[in-house]
């Protein structure tokens, strides 16, 4: 084990133990499942945030989250939580899953075949998710 790897280790470790003092319940908390803690935004709250409410003439908010989508991805989707709550917004301001996967696959050609696998893979799990929901 090298220095990092082993301070890396010690940094995990005293997490841990500051959240179980905070919350014994955290104390075995997933982080993949953190992301379904935050809510989805409703149409109107999107149209407010990132819509063009403060400037009439700009994008409205499907095409910012998709522009947003296109930079995450560039990014090699790094920030899960992020990148799937982008997804679940823009399918909320009413991207359809084809033009998010238009966008990441567009994306390949700035940010490489690996970043655009990461998004895919990380917005397909969206689209299941969404999926499950409507059955």
């Amino acid at each position: 084990m090298n220095d990092f790897t082993k301070l890396f280790a010690e940094m995990i470790e005293q997490s841990q133990k500051m959240a179980a003092s905070f919350n014994p319940a955290l104390e075995n908390f997933q982080m993949p499942a953190f992301d379904k803690l935050f809510p989805t935004m409703s149409k109107e709250q999107l149209e407010m945030f990132w819509g063009n409410a403060f400037n009439k003439d700009g994008l409205d908010a499907k095409t910012r989250l998709l522009v947003v989508l296109a930079g995450q991805t560039v990014l090699g989707a790094q920030a899960e939580v992020p990148f799937k709550m982008t997804v679940r917004h823009a399918i909320q301001a009413g991207a359809t899953q084809k033009e998010i996967a238009e966008v990441i696959y567009q994306m390949s050609m700035l940010g490489g075949v690996p970043a655009m696998s990461k998004a895919l893979e990380l917005a397909q799990a969206v689209f299941s998710e969404t999926q499950e929901g409507s059955e």
